[in-house]
């Protein structure tokens, strides 16, 4: 486990069963953590399109405007987010974060998803709008970053 010998003073979730479950995880190797749940880490909402696959909903409107809902920046499904959706509310997050964390003084970690984790690296990566919604993020992989607060 790669976080099991950082000290982190809280963790974030989004609320959501994966998110829980990967968190879980991690705090088996600390004590007493403040765990703080937070709906602005919630995965990406997809509307009339939630719960079905990518190839189920790309069969249904076409590869062209598929690759546009799923990886275009302003382009939302029928009742559901944009990534710039995501963003906006990601951003609040992290304003919110980085004055708790100057305040507090400690290390988080946060557990969220693959659409709400692009807005993290795009702010924190000096990403441009077109390579935050390209990016994939592999279920494994951790992302650190060193902040001077």
């Amino acid at each position: 486990m790669r976080l099991k010998d950082k000290k982190i003073g809280a963790f974030f979730h989004s609320g959501l069963k994966r998110s829980k479950q990967t968190l879980k995880e991690v705090l088996r190797f600390h004590q007493n953590p403040r765990v703080i749940c937070d709906k602005r880490l919630m995965e990406r909402c997809y509307g009339k399109l939630q719960g079905k696959t990518h190839l189920q909903v790309a069969q249904r409107i076409g590869v062209e405007k598929y690759d546009l809902l799923h990886r275009g920046y302003k382009n939302k499904p029928p009742q559901g987010e944009s990534m710039a959706d995501v963003e906006k509310r990601v951003l609040g997050f992290i304003k919110e974060l980085l004055a708790y964390m100057k305040k507090e003084k400690v290390n988080v970690a946060i557990s969220a998803h693959g659409n709400s984790m692009r807005p993290f690296r795009r702010y924190f990566e000096k990403l441009s709008e077109k390579e935050m919604c390209t990016l994939y993020n592999d279920y494994e992989s951790v992302y650190t970053y060193s902040l001077e607060l």
